[in-house]
């Protein structure tokens, strides 16, 4: 059985992107764009809105990966 992913924030999710060392490069829309080295993570930006557990799945494998 899977383990329950966290539930997060936009801006909780901002923030662990900005620990793992990424940096914002840009915006569109309601879609930021971060970026460290030659990966990059686009996260939908809405404000207090709780994010989908898909997208935090894939920032956990992202930082993961980087921590190698």
């Amino acid at each position: 059985m899977l383990s329950k992913l966290p539930r997060f924030t936009t801006e909780e999710a901002e923030k662990i992107l900005f620990k793992g060392g990424f940096q914002h490069i840009r915006s569109k829309g309601s879609h930021r764009i971060y970026q460290k080295g030659e990966e990059r993570f686009v996260l939908p930006f809405h404000k207090g809105k709780i994010l989908h557990p898909k997208i935090i799945k894939a920032l956990f494998e992202l930082i993961d990966e980087e921590e190698i």
